[in-house]
């Protein structure tokens, strides 16, 4: 497409990057940290942690990994909610020369095995409110050989974090019992590795090393480790950072992140980006807790905000959002799931401030995509490729359509995932012959350059800015015995943009919608739980068996 959407790029926006003087994310961390050393890096609970902080934490955690005889390449899980104790373990894990393994905290037994198994992490950083998840799946999972559990509170300080852990342990008994006998205190480790310093070995990391393992259902419903390496961290980095760079103030900005860090998007757009100019990353354990969400808020002048349309549209229906000071706001950013312009018109006459869209997937690091940080209103589109990057819309056969016309939105740039983690064909699958990402959503790109999505070509339903894949789902609802058949799709739902229905042919008559639904919830995390129920006496199918899940669809 010969690169139109140059020609609207805003002033001063470059059209290519450059990444050569930032070898690896340690790099760019450690120079954060150096540059801003006073300066507050995360705020959790009231509790607020500096750069200078931050490092001497992190280093002690990549300490005691490396006293346990962890080397590169090896990999870390980490499951927990938004706590000081993420980024502190995530960047502890990078300074070891590990690769971190995103674990959602609401992962049932069964997900979070396969998760484990398949990356086959060597350690485990896990919330204590989860710890009984674990448990259930350690004698499974031979590789994991180092438990690290932290109670909500361990990093608030010894007033405050007793507090919290009393209320959530014994007040909002949020801690089932769990028994790990060889587990270790998170302050222990850090300990440990403190006392270790000395004896600490910085791991020389090239810009091809694996950073993270990013789990998603990519094309498919099975679940696999997106590899991404420290330059496509770093190149999306500066990408968003480039772009984002004429309205934001070096040392003074504090960015909402409510988003949980173990997903793609507030990983890269708030932890790491914002690394860049020393912001303050405001954390939020608990988003869905909306009235204490809008109390915590208000505590602080923010500048900078993402989040889904689901979280947008919850804070504009609580009625104190609207009492907020929004005076300080400078750029609100929605990605994940699509931005509804009637949402993104209140949310500007609300606070003031635009609501853009952006638009990526966990393989691109996630952005791919952003909207002009000077527009001032919504328009529709999910931006324009950013730097390095281009977008190729292709029919069934991998040839490029005119502008303007339907195709699937194909990816190419420095952001792009190296590939599947142990799945060469999947990874073979995922790419054109000339290296272009197959991201199997359909749209197309205007006369400026401007990208619109139009659907998905794959059945993934996106609820809430999460992945639901019908198989998984179908596989899980199929593990009732009172199941004959069953079929999952995605259908509008006004509060999480999709949610999960499935068509089921009973074996047993008298299986009921409670029932499955109840059975569904031990195997499948809430997101991914059905929300809708219809029995059939039979599905549509092709002449060789398979669902048609688009009749379906069309029918509901």
């Amino acid at each position: 497409m010969d690169r139109i959407w140059l020609q609207s790029y805003p002033v001063g926006i470059p059209a290519d990057i450059d990444i050569e003087h930032i070898p690896s994310l340690v790099a760019l961390l450690e120079n954060a940290c150096k540059t801003y050393a006073d300066k507050v890096a995360y705020i959790s609970m009231g509790k607020e942690m500096t750069y200078r902080q931050l490092d001497e934490a992190s280093l002690a955690f990549a300490g005691w990994l490396q006293s346990r005889g962890l080397q590169k390449g090896d990999r870390v899980a980490l499951m927990m909610p938004n706590l000081l104790q993420y980024p502190v373990a995530l960047f502890g894990t990078l300074r070891a020369g590990c690769v971190v393994v995103n674990c959602n905290p609401l992962y049932t037994p069964r997900e979070l095995e396969h998760q484990l198994k398949d990356s086959g992490a060597a350690a485990i950083v896990i919330v204590e409110n989860f710890a009984h998840t674990l448990e259930q799946v350690l004698p499974r999972t031979t590789a994991l050989r180092h438990v690290i559990v932290t109670p909500m509170g361990e990093m608030l300080g010894a007033v405050k974090g007793a507090l919290v852990n009393l209320v959530v342990r014994r007040v909002r008994k949020m801690v089932p019992a769990w028994t790990i006998p060889t587990a270790i205190g998170f302050s222990s480790a850090l300990a440990i590795g403190q006392r270790q310093r000395q004896r600490f070995k910085p791991v020389p990391l090239g810009q091809q090393d694996l950073a993270f393992l990013q789990y998603t259902g990519g094309t498919t419903g099975v679940s696999k480790g997106a590899m991404l390496t420290h330059a496509n961290i770093t190149s999306n980095v500066t990408q968003a950072y480039n772009w984002i760079r004429p309205a934001v103030r070096e040392g003074q900005e504090i960015i909402v992140t409510a988003l949980p860090l173990y997903h793609v998007f507030a990983l890269t757009a708030n932890c790491l980006t914002f690394l860049m100019i020393g912001a303050t990353n405001l954390l939020i354990a608990n988003p869905r807790d909306i009235p204490g969400f809008v109390k915590e808020w208000s505590k602080y002048p923010v500048s900078v905000f993402t989040g889904v349309n689901t979280l947008f549209n919850a804070l504009l229906n609580n009625p104190d959002f609207a009492k907020l000071d929004f005076s300080t706001m400078r750029v609100t950013l929605g990605g994940g799931m699509a931005v509804q312009a009637p949402v993104a018109e209140r949310w500007r006459q609300i606070t003031g401030t635009p609501l853009l869209q952006a638009y990526g997937l966990t393989e691109t690091s996630p952005a791919a995509t952003i909207n002009p940080l000077d527009m001032d209103g919504f328009n529709g589109a999910i931006g324009l490729p950013i730097s390095s990057t281009e977008i190729s819309i292709r029919d069934d056969a991998g040839t490029e359509v005119p502008i303007t016309q339907v195709g699937e939105i194909c990816i190419r740039g420095p952001q792009v995932m190296k590939g599947y983690w142990q799945r060469p064909e999947e990874t073979a699958n995922a790419f054109h012959p000339d290296g272009f990402l197959r991201t199997g959503d359909m749209g197309y790109v205007d006369k400026q350059g401007f990208v619109f999505l139009v659907d998905r070509k794959k059945d993934m339903i996106l609820v809430s800015g999460f992945n639901v894949y019908p198989n998984e789902v179908e596989e899980a609802v199929a593990m009732h015995p009172g199941v004959g058949d069953v079929a999952a799709i995605g259908v509008a739902d006004e509060h999480s943009g999709e949610a999960v229905k499935i068509f089921v042919v009973r074996k047993d008559p008298a299986l009921t919608e409670k029932a499955l639904i109840e059975h569904c919830r031990t195997v499948l995390t809430g997101y991914k739980v059905p929300k809708h129920v219809e029995f059939r006496d039979d599905l549509p199918r092709t002449n060789v068996g398979k669902i048609l899940r688009r009749a379906l669809k069309e029918a509901a």
